[in-house]
Formats: structure tokens, C-alpha cells, sequence
């Protein structure tokens, strides 16, 4: 765990992904994914500069289970860009999944990006899209509004939130993940890992108690 962090004005929070699929009676629901709300709401009282994610897929999206006949919930196959996870069908355009939890903040946010639009292309980064080619253009974003240092929150450790923040310090953004402030999926191993990756990528693994005043 860092020290005490001091809030700069060339520090940015981004939350990753908290609306309705993703917490309690969701279709992808992260356990204890709704507990995060207020802490994520006092966060971004701190921080000058907000962004939100949200994931924002259109119906019949590659990423579905149910775009593959005879395949199952979780099945990895690959496809043009390496492999994938199979999900159940969440965060589908305009529906109420896909919209942010109700009581978080968002007022003070000067972004929300929808991510995971292109219907053959999963997206867990908020910077870059999982053929690992075509960015978001979030890093460009972050750098003509002069931000050196990146705090990721939100859900789900493992997978949005670790992609985000791996992408961001690959921007050559300081980059922390709030870990109290998310909730994983944990799945087969998964937030072990994705843990080994942010640790061995330089990004530091910090609580809420060490930015807030």
C-alpha cells in the first residue's frame, strides 16, 4: 500500500464501468459491486477531474453467449482479435443494464465513455479495445488536459478495471488502482492474476484512505 496521496491537479479518476448489470440483480452481476457507490461518490468529490465508463454494447454483440449457437455462458473461443470469454448478454444499448447505478455521482464527471460499441470487438479497456488496435482515444484525451497521474475504480478488478489501468500506465500515465473502491469477478483464478499483472506493469495498489482527506 502507497502513503498518504495528496489530490493534484494533474490527477484523474476514472470509474469503470458501475451500472445496473454489473451490481445486485444484474446480468453480470460483480458481487458486492452496489457497496462500492458511495466510496466511489466521495472519490470523486476529491478529484478535479472525472471520467466515468460505461460499457455499451449493441445487441447481438460478439461478446454474447448468445451470438454463438451450441456455445455456454463463460466458454472461451477465439476470434479475430485472440480469445474470448463468452458473457451473458449485458449493457445492451439503451436498456436499463446499461445504465449507471442510480446515486452515483456523476455531476462532476467532465467525461462518460461508452466502450465495447463495435459489435465484432469486445472492449474492457477504457483505452483501448480489445484487438488491441483501435483506442478509445481516452490517453490523448487525458494528455491535452495535462493529467500525470491516473486513479482507477469500479468494477471489475479483473477485467475492466485491470485493463484500464494496464492501458493507462502503458499511456505513460502514474497509474493506481483504489482497490477498495472496486469488486472482482474472481473467477477461475482471475483476480490472482490480474493482480500479478498490475504488479509486474508498475501500477500501484492503493485505499481509498490514502487520497482522501
Amino acid at each position: 500500500m502507497a502513503d498518504k496521496l495528496a489530490a493534484r491537479d494533474d490527477d484523474a479518476l476514472i470509474v469503470v464501468d458501475v451500472q445496473n448489470d454489473f451490481v445486485r440483480g444484474g446480468a453480470l452481476a460483480v458481487p458486492g459491486g452496489e457497496a462500492i457507490v458511495p466510496l466511489v461518490n466521495r472519490l470523486s468529490g476529491v478529484f478535479a477531474q472525472v471520467a466515468l465508463t460505461q460499457d455499451w454494447h449493441p445487441r447481438g454483440h460478439a461478446s454474447f453467449a448468445s451470438s454463438h449457437p451450441g456455445a455456454k455462458l463463460f466458454d472461451v473461443i477465439d476470434m479475430p482479435y485472440g480469445p474470448q470469454v463468452l458473457w451473458p448478454d449485458h449493457c445492451v444499448q439503451g436498456t436499463r443494464g446499461a445504465a449507471l447505478v442510480e446515486g452515483l455521482a456523476v455531476d462532476s464527471a467532465f467525461l462518460v465513455l461508452r466502450k465495447g460499441t463495435h459489435s465484432g470487438v469486445d472492449s474492457y479497456s477504457a483505452f483501448v479495445e480489445a484487438d488491441r488496435r483501435t483506442t478509445t482515444g481516452l490517453g490523448g484525451l487525458l494528455a491535452a488536459r495535462g493529467v500525470g497521474r491516473v486513479f482507477v475504480c469500479g468494477l471489475a478488478t479483473d477485467f475492466c478495471v485491470a485493463f484500464t489501468a494496464l492501458d493507462a500506465r502503458a499511456a505513460g500515465f502514474e497509474t493506481f488502482v483504489i482497490e477498495d473502491a472496486c469488486r472482482a469477478i474472481d473467477a477461475d483464478g482471475s483476480l490472482e492474476a490480474a493482480l500479478a499483472r498490475l504488479d509486474a506493469a508498475d501500477v500501484r495498489r492503493v485505499a481509498s484512505s490514502a487520497v482522501l482527506p
